[in-house]
C-alpha cells in the first residue's frame, strides 16, 4: 500500500521525537494546520457519530482519489485527525478500505497514548469515510 508524501513527512517527524511530550506538542502543531470548516459545514449531516468530542467530516472526490476535510472541538483530537488525513488523503477507495488504523498510529509512536475512547472515535471517523465512499459509489454522495 502506498504511503502519501504527507504521511511520510509525518512518520519522519514523529520518529524523530524522543518522548511523549515532544510527540504531544507535534501532534497539536499538526492539528493547528487543519483548514477550519465553516459554520455551514459544521452541521449535523457532517458530524461523525461515535465520537465523544464533536467531529465533522467532509469528502470530495478528485478523479479516482479522495480528499477529506475534518475538524473537531478537541485540540488533541484535531492533531490525530490531521495525521489520519495525512495517511488517507489522495488514496483510491480500494486502499482506504484496507487501511490498518492501529498500525498507522503505532508507526507514529502514538498507539499506546490513545485512550480507548479516542481509538474508537478515530475508528468511527474511518468508518464514516468508508460510508461516504460507498454512498458516492451508489451515486448518492452527500457533501
Amino acid at each position: 500500500m502506498s504511503l502519501p508524501a504527507t504521511a511520510q513527512t509525518a512518520l519522519q517527524a514523529f520518529s524523530a521525537c524522543p518522548g511523549w511530550e515532544q510527540r504531544a506538542r507535534l501532534l497539536m502543531q499538526w492539528g493547528d494546520q487543519l483548514v477550519p470548516l465553516s459554520d455551514a459545514e459544521r452541521i449535523e449531516a457532517n458530524r461523525v457519530q461515535g465520537c465523544e468530542s464533536q467531529v465533522w467530516l467532509l469528502a470530495e472526490r478528485d478523479g479516482a482519489h479522495w480528499q477529506f476535510r475534518t475538524s473537531s472541538d478537541a485540540r488533541l483530537l484535531r492533531g490525530l485527525l490531521a495525521l489520519l488525513l495525512a495517511r488517507v488523503n489522495g488514496l483510491p477507495a480500494s486502499e482506504l478500505a484496507q487501511l490498518d488504523l492501529p498500525d498507522w498510529f503505532a508507526q507514529l509512536g502514538l498507539a499506546r497514548h490513545l485512550s480507548p475512547s479516542r481509538s474508537n472515535g478515530l475508528q468511527a471517523v474511518l468508518t464514516r469515510m468508508q460510508h461516504l465512499l460507498d454512498a458516492n459509489d451508489q451515486g448518492a454522495a452527500r457533501h
